[in-house]
């Protein structure tokens, strides 16, 4: 697989990770930029929110977790995409990408990596969990985190329709 390929591969696993049930209960958006229209403008590759409770309070006290995929040495080794701006962040990579670079990685900066479990029955990719991220201080208020996720996850709604006017409904 080439890098663009693994990247879309750990992006699907993330995506059924996150919300393995399409369930609208559950805040996520992809490519969520932050400083747009500043010199130095970034891009989370995933964002997720985990609120305490739908009350006022438990939305303020609620945890953004912070995805970011890479999917080789060199993309890891990079300078773009380590934007571990949430309370808790991970990096998605392949295995072996781990094992080379796990030396590297922050302390408090978790690592996904995709698993296939064998049955008779089925073969199944996941993503499992190598290394807990830790609580992290977020510089980011939770209003300014939801806002960049909600105009993101618009993004890809406003997308959507601008396809099935292109080429009628979607076929499921």
């Amino acid at each position: 697989m080439n890098r663009p390929e693994t990247t879309k591969w750990l992006s699907k696993l993330l995506e059924e990770h996150i919300d393995p049930k399409n369930d609208p209960r559950v805040y996520w958006a992809k490519e969520i930029t932050f400083d747009y229209g500043s010199v130095s403008p970034i891009r989370v590759d995933y964002m997720q929110f985990k609120p305490v409770n739908n009350s006022v309070s438990g939305i303020e006290k609620g945890d953004v977790y912070c995805y970011e995929i890479k999917s080789s040495v060199e993309d890891f080794r990079s300078k773009n995409g380590h934007n571990l701006i949430g309370d808790f962040n991970y990096y998605v990579m392949p295995t072996d990408v781990y094992e080379k670079v796990k030396l590297e990685i922050s302390y408090n900066v978790g690592v996904m990596c995709p698993e296939t479990f064998e049955s008779p029955f089925f073969e199944r990719t996941t993503l499992v969990t190598k290394k807990n991220a830790k609580r992290s201080d977020r510089s980011r208020p939770v209003s300014e985190m939801l806002l960049m996720m909600w105009r993101s996850s618009r993004r890809e709604v406003v997308k959507c329709k601008r396809e099935e006017k292109k080429n009628g409904p979607a076929q499921t």
